[in-house]
């Protein structure tokens, strides 16, 4: 099976149909317990390190299916010496892929994953600003449930929109929710548009791919990488591999 993220957004609303908490409070008899509770209430993170520098990434508790599962596999060593073998400036950086450790250039890389997905865990309050953290994942007509790849994973470059293209996007994003019967109302806020407007990122993917992390430090690593020479299929001419480590 191939995995991908969505081809690159070329015009406004043309996007391929190919696609791929809070703190709780405990009470506790002793101090020690209570600092047990209060480090498993931290957010878990984990450092991205590339040839060009670390990033840091937050994984979100609010979709502990691909939490847990990206933490399971940065501890195992899954993703280290991998390669960010998609690469499109404006749009994302792509990696995760087992078959691109040691890959010639000339391989095609994209097909290759643990063996199983992840269901979706899509959220209308998750979105696509630079540095999010997002699930590669086969398009919706081989899979209609947008289930996400086991590993492959993108993160968002993006440019800035305006508010018109803003609203558009918006308009279209709550009429695919009554297509795929998500009982949910899509709607930016005004902070919302802010960050696209002055930050940047990809919204024409909103409400389609799993979000579940964002790069807290290390913004400019996405920049580096995404102003890479790439070749065929997106790739990279020169590679740039990822280790991971999980540091909390």
């Amino acid at each position: 099976m191939k995995f991908k993220t969505p081809t690159q957004y070329t015009s406004l609303f043309v996007i391929s149909a190919l696609l791929f908490g809070a703190l709780g409070c405990s009470e506790s008899g002793t101090s020690e317990s209570t600092a047990v509770d209060a480090s498993r209430a931290l957010s878990r993170q984990v450092r991205i390190e590339t040839s060009f520098g670390d990033m840091i990434v937050e994984l979100s508790d609010s979709t502990p299916a691909h939490r847990d599962n990206f933490v399971k596999l940065a501890s195992e060593g899954f993703y280290d010496s991998l390669l960010f073998h998609r690469v499109i400036k404006g749009f994302m950086v792509q990696g995760g892929d087992p078959n691109s450790r040691g890959a010639s250039l000339s391989q095609r890389l994209g097909m290759g994953g643990p063996g199983y997905t992840v269901p979706a865990e899509i959220r209308t309050d998750h979105l696509h600003f630079k540095g999010a953290l997002s699930a590669a994942r086969q398009g919706d007509q081989a899979n209609p449930q947008r289930a996400s790849s086991g590993s492959q994973f993108y993160v968002v470059h993006g440019r800035k929109f305006n508010e018109a293209e803003l609203l558009n996007i918006e308009a279209r994003a709550s009429r695919a929710n009554e297509q795929f019967n998500q009982n949910q109302i899509f709607e930016y806020s005004e902070e919302d548009m802010r960050r696209y407007m002055e930050e940047g990122g990809a919204p024409f993917l909103d409400n389609q791919y799993t979000v579940f992390g964002q790069v807290i430090s290390g913004l400019d690593i996405i920049d580096s990488i995404a102003a890479v020479q790439t070749g065929a299929g997106d790739r990279p001419m020169q590679d740039v591999p990822m280790t991971m480590e999980v540091i909390r």
